[in-house]
């Protein structure tokens, strides 16, 4: 029951802060809503960080991996928030939450064997990212938005990916706040402070509530996950994954969005595939 709550929650949760992105990203650019996702996040997880000490087994190779993770997870956020910026929430969700299947492809590269039955998951999801990208000939602007959205969207899925994938090969070596915690203060030594210093930052009082919902969102929403994932991995992997789900049909009501039936088909492939796959991962 608590993997079925807690993956519950941590996809409402994520989509709530995928939803707020949107909203924010059109306001203010992405670089703003980056740097101040990235300091909200480390100011709300160093308390708890601090409070457990510096891990004994942090050494170089956790540090490599520390900043791995933090670097991709900074430049897959960058890009995922510049694809919602231009791109509906129904067609950059589903992609960037492809970021298991991007993962599970890393750990092929890396020599790592998969369950049986991945390989054709990774296949349908590949199919369904090419049908979502498919655009008419109707609203030309418009479908150059979209192809554009789903290409920052299909990068931030494999740079997602690999942060998935750094940050699995720490998950058995320090405590998890650590993970969570190294990343978001690098993001915020690496990004955050730079951008604000050279002046690139420039946050309204129309977007700050929609920042700050994403901050405290995709933070409480992983806690979520990992309290339901002690209880069941798999079970809580595919309930957290259906954040994309949803955005999607959140978005629909909201704000209006509509996909046409060639990307609506890929859109549930996407789904499918990342939901059976994380599965068979799990």
């Amino acid at each position: 029951m608590i993997a079925i709550i807690g993956g519950l929650a941590a996809a409402v949760l994520w989509s709530v802060s995928t939803l707020a992105t949107s909203r924010s990203t059109k306001i203010v650019t992405p670089t703003t809503v980056l740097a101040w996702v990235m300091t909200i996040g480390a100011a709300l997880v160093a308390p708890f960080a601090l409070a457990t000490g510096v891990p004994d087994a942090l050494g170089g190779d956790e540090l490599a991996w520390l900043i791995t993770s933090g670097l991709a997870n900074l430049y897959g956020l960058l890009l995922s928030y510049s694809s919602l910026r231009v791109g509906k929430v129904g067609l950059v969700a589903p992609i960037t939450s492809a970021q298991g299947a991007a993962a599970a492809l890393i750990a092929v590269v890396a020599g790592e064997r998969i369950a049986g039955g991945s390989g054709a998951m990774l296949a349908l999801i590949g199919v369904g990212v090419i049908f979502a990208s498919v655009s008419g000939a109707a609203e030309e602007a418009e479908d150059r938005r979209d192809g554009r959205a789903v290409v920052l969207a299909a990068c931030a899925a494999v740079l997602f990916g690999l942060g998935l994938y750094a940050s699995g090969r720490l998950a058995g070596e320090l405590p998890i706040v650590w993970v969570v915690f190294v990343p978001r203060l690098v993001g915020t030594l690496a990004f955050a402070l730079p951008m604000a210093l050279l002046g690139r930052v420039h946050m309204t009082r129309r977007a700050l509530p929609f920042v700050v919902v994403s901050a405290v969102c995709e933070i409480v929403g992983l806690a979520f996950f990992l309290v339901a994932a002690r209880e069941g991995i798999a079970v809580a992997a595919i309930l957290g994954s259906q954040f994309a789900a949803l955005a999607a049909v959140a978005a629909y009501f909201l704000f209006g969005e509509r996909l046409r039936g060639i990307q609506v088909a890929g859109v549930v492939a996407i789904l499918v595939g990342v939901s059976v796959l994380t599965g068979l991962q799990a």
